[in-house]
């Protein structure tokens, strides 16, 4: 969900400076020109090269409000989607009455200028936009559209199976793009070894969130999810171009959890998630994900009640699991995390699972228990009406 987001990034620019042009028109001769314009020093930026020009296409705010809802609707199918949403409101980090969908056309609309499609390989743009702001959207786009060249997006983010492996290798694409898209228009500035230069840029984008009517109201999940692949994946691919100078971050090279997005230590140190697999029928299974350190971090952050997420000390996540059950009074959750050592599990207990066992929650009961899996030392969570059938036999896990 690239495209809230891409107007913060352009406080940066104007921050800086940069004169300001007066919304217009714009058609398709104009929007090829700036692409091609801008094509050299993107490939120069993320040292790739263009096998093909993108193909381009200016719509109107309507036209492209309507497309892009259509692509959410395949991206987050209604199943899905209420599936995440209840898992999210179990754990107390979505209100029971939020209007997810509506908010998140909301948030689609909101700021759209630009965006690249994997599907129909057209980068399109919004026509009547401010052409400076414009630029640095395009050049971000088209990022995207060289990273297709190399990378096969559309399977890459078309992969449910494992959200927090998604959202690592989305962190991936969009950091490339923020990092490479500011390198362009930023010439003569060594972005990738000036500290400085990203605190500021994140300082100004907190200021330019609070500025965002619908954003700024989100829920902390839904917030720091949208930021978290430009934010912490730009600050890993600063990792990653100073210790893998020449090498692009795609294939093997991907990285496989937030927690390697986090802290690149752990992904240099080769550290993978364990997979965590339930062992019984899932007949009555209305969702299953893995949720990730990152998301950890959040929902810890949640039940604090701070609203800024930390990440800088690693939890020692070792993979988990997560279950969604249907039940005729209310959806049944079953969270397994195991842990890298018997310590990590048992600060994600204090510090985060026993206080979620304290959030009340009327008709159901939150246990939370210390258990093995494998050899490895685990948290076994679940949040279910009181009268769920299951309680007597939950599914067993295993490592995969």
């Amino acid at each position: 969900m690239r495209l809230s987001l891409l107007l913060l990034l352009l406080l940066t620019t104007a921050c800086r400076g940069e004169p300001v042009v007066d919304a217009q028109s714009l058609d398709e001769r104009q929007l090829a020109a700036m692409v091609d314009s801008l094509m050299p020093t993107v490939a120069t930026a993320t040292g790739m090269t263009f096998k093909r020009t993108p193909k381009t296409a200016v719509r109107t705010r309507a036209q492209v409000g309507a497309y892009l809802l259509a692509k959410l609707e395949q991206e987050l199918p209604p199943a899905r989607l209420d599936g995440i949403v209840t898992t999210y409101r179990l754990l107390g980090l979505l209100p029971d009455t939020l209007d997810v969908k509506r908010l998140f056309i909301d948030l689609y609309t909101e700021q759209v200028a630009g965006f690249y499609d994997p599907d129909s390989l057209l980068l399109f743009a919004v026509a009547g936009g401010d052409k400076t702001q414009l630029r640095l959207v395009l050049a971000h786009e088209l990022v995207h559209a060289l990273q297709h060249q190399y990378a096969p997006l559309d399977s890459i983010l078309k992969d449910n199976s494992d959200a927090d492996r998604q959202a690592a290798a989305q962190a991936v694409l969009e950091g490339q793009a923020t990092l490479a898209s500011l390198v362009a228009l930023l010439p003569g500035q060594d972005l990738i070894t000036d500290d400085g230069f990203w605190e500021t840029f994140r300082e100004q984008l907190r200021v330019g969130q609070a500025g965002m009517d619908v954003f700024a109201k989100a829920p902390l999940i839904l917030r720091e999810g949208l930021t978290f692949p430009y934010v912490q994946g730009a600050e890993w691919m600063r990792w990653f171009m100073r210790n893998r100078m020449g090498q692009q971050p795609f294939g093997k090279l991907l990285p496989s959890s937030t927690e390697q997005i986090l802290h690149p230590e752990r992904y240099a140190a080769g550290d993978v998630p364990l997979r965590v697999r339930f062992l019984e029928d899932s007949s009555t299974v209305l969702h299953e994900d893995t949720f990730g350190e990152f998301e950890i971090a959040v929902l810890r952050s949640s039940l604090v009640g701070i609203n800024e997420v930390p990440t800088q000390v690693p939890f020692g996540w070792g993979g988990d699991r997560m279950r969604l059950y249907a039940n005729d009074g209310g959806a049944a959750l079953v969270w397994v995390s195991v842990w890298d050592e018997p310590r990590s599990a048992d600060r994600f207990r204090t510090q985060i699972a026993d206080r979620l066992a304290k959030v009340p929650r009327a008709g159901y009961r939150t246990t939370v228990e210390s258990i093995m899996v494998g050899e490895k030392s685990a948290v076994h969570i679940v949040i279910a009406p009181t009268d769920w059938v299951r309680w007597n036999a939950l599914p067993g896990v295993e490592l995969r």
